[in-house]
Parts: structure tokens; C-alpha cells; sequence
């Protein structure tokens, strides 16, 4: 077994042993704390009776800690010389396994069917910066029944992930996340944690998900086109917005279903909960189908 990599000094013998360079199109940064490492699978809950899916696990500072405390890890790296890496300071635990693998295109309901036992399974992961959205909407939209997520990202996002309607930070990617699951920040994470350190602090967002959703809508598709043209020009009220959404329906028509739900005419989409979201995506579908109808018959 190796010893933890969690510190400079291990960090630095590692890549200089396999020639390693920092990938910035791969947005790499390695944990150097112990105490960070630590406090990610305790916030986690990580214990023997759960598998754990990591999302790039780098030189594997954080996959020895995981694997010290859950039944199995799988560790998912896009890097191949890493994967090399791996191989080494992996070696002696036995419930893990490395697969080289863009996390984008992975099936992941696939490998939760693979690696299930009835056990739950849980993602962890320190996502890169230059891509953790796609990164989290696709953790969140898998349907592969995590049953939480804990990921490090950069503290901003975090923010956003957990931000209220009517605060600056609250946006699409606040009702996304907030739709499938109910966020917290776990810990904040100097950017002197890192090697290389990164220019921005980072957090440690910790996701439980729904079994289901917290909300009731007819149309999910139809709920996240509304809210992200509610968001596509923060400036414009949601009667302006709205409109394309649904071709052809009126600003009269848009504006009396916002009324109807007891909003102001010149709400904007910052303004308003998931619940309200939800509530006017189904009035405005019904209006939709009313119309499609009354075209029909014509």
C-alpha cells in the first residue's frame, strides 16, 4: 500500500516518478490536506455497507480514503497516464477499480446495475472546474438511484447550487439541482488546498436525492424550458420571457396565467420557487393544449 498522498511532498514524488504534467484541459488539481480528504468521506457518510462511484480520482488522494471506509470504489479517470498511476498507489486495495472512461459518456445507471447488490451507492468526487455542470447534471439526471452525491467544486457554484429565489446567486442551475435533490454546503475549501493551487476557493456540496421530486408537474421538459428562458435575460420580466417558450401564445395569455397564480405582472423568474415554476409551467401547458385544440377543430 501506498501512504496517503494527501501532502506536497507525496504529491510531488508521485508525478515526478511517472513524469506526470498538470492536464488544464482536464482541469486538474490534487488535494494536499489529510484533514480535507477526511472530512469529505466522514461528510459523505461513507461506511463498509456502501459502494462509491468516484468521479476523477486523479493520483488517487482521495480514492485510499474511500476505500478505507466503504465496501467498493469505482474510480472513473478520462486520463490515461493517471490510470497508470493508479495502478500503483491503488495497489493492495482490493475493493477497487479503475475505469478509463469519459465520465460524460458513461452509463451510469449500467454500472450502478453492475455493481449492485441492494447496497447504496453513493458518488463522491473533486470535479474540475472548467466542466462541473455538465459534470452534476449528469449525476443528477442518470436515473442510476444514487442515493447522495458529494462532490468539491469550486465555491461559486456551490452558492448557486443552494441559493433561494430573489438572491443573486439563485438561477437555473439552483432549481435544477434543487428539483432532484436537497443541497448543503458540507465545507469550505481554501484554494491553498490544492496543487496547483487554483485561483478561486472551492466547497465541498453535499446532495441527498429524491426519491421524487419535490414538486408535481405534467411535463418536466416543458417546466426547464420555462425556466431557462425565465433566466435566458434576467432583466426581462417573466411575461417577456415566457412567450418563447410557446409559439404563438399571447403576452395577454402569459400575463393572465401569471395573475392567475396570484403573481405579479411584472414578475421576474428570479422572483419566484421551484413550486411557482411548477404551478405555472402546468397553467401555461393547459392554456397550450387549449389552443392546440381549438386549432385543430378550426
Amino acid at each position: 500500500m501506498y501512504e496517503h498522498l494527501s501532502n506536497p511532498g507525496a504529491v510531488r514524488r508521485i508525478l515526478d516518478q511517472y513524469d506526470i504534467r498538470f492536464r488544464k484541459r482536464f482541469g486538474q488539481n490534487f488535494l494536499i490536506r489529510e484533514d480535507v480528504v477526511e472530512n469529505i468521506v466522514d461528510g459523505a457518510g461513507i461506511t463498509q455497507r456502501d459502494d462509491v462511484i468516484e468521479v476523477g480520482p486523479g493520483i488517487g488522494t482521495l480514492t485510499q480514503v474511500l476505500a478505507e471506509h466503504a465496501h467498493s470504489v469505482t474510480a472513473v479517470e478520462i486520463d490515461r497516464d493517471l490510470v497508470k498511476v493508479l495502478g500503483e498507489t491503488l495497489r493492495g486495495y482490493d475493493n477497487t477499480e479503475v475505469i478509463c472512461q469519459d465520465i460524460l459518456k458513461t452509463d451510469l445507471a449500467g454500472l450502478v446495475r453492475e455493481k449492485g447488490e441492494g447496497r447504496p451507492v453513493k458518488v463522491v468526487a473533486n470535479l474540475p472546474y472548467y466542466i462541473t455542470t455538465p459534470i452534476l447534471m449528469k449525476l443528477l439526471e442518470s436515473d442510476a438511484g444514487f442515493e447522495s452525491i458529494t462532490v468539491m467544486v469550486q465555491k461559486e457554484v456551490a452558492e448557486r447550487a443552494c441559493a433561494m429565489p430573489g438572491t443573486k446567486a439563485f438561477g437555473v442551475l439552483s432549481l435544477a439541482v434543487q428539483y432532484h435533490a436537497a443541497p448543503r454546503i458540507a465545507l469550505q475549501v481554501p484554494a491553498s488546498s490544492f496543487m496547483p493551487r487554483p485561483n478561486v476557493d472551492s466547497a465541498v456540496l453535499d446532495l441527498k436525492l429524491y426519491r421524487e421530486a419535490p414538486v408535481r408537474t405534467q411535463d418536466p421538459d416543458f417546466l426547464f424550458r420555462l425556466i431557462k428562458a425565465a433566466f435566458g435575460q434576467r432583466r426581462k420580466t417573466l411575461v417577456n420571457a415566457a412567450g418563447s417558450v410557446i409559439p404563438g401564445l399571447s403576452k395577454e395569455a402569459v400575463g393572465e396565467a401569471i395573475t392567475a397564480e396570484g403573481l405579479p405582472l411584472q414578475v421576474r423568474g428570479e422572483a419566484l420557487s421551484l413550486e411557482e415554476f411548477a404551478r405555472l409551467s402546468d397553467r401555461l401547458c393547459r392554456i397550450a393544449a387549449k389552443n392546440d385544440r381549438s386549432s385543430s377543430e378550426q
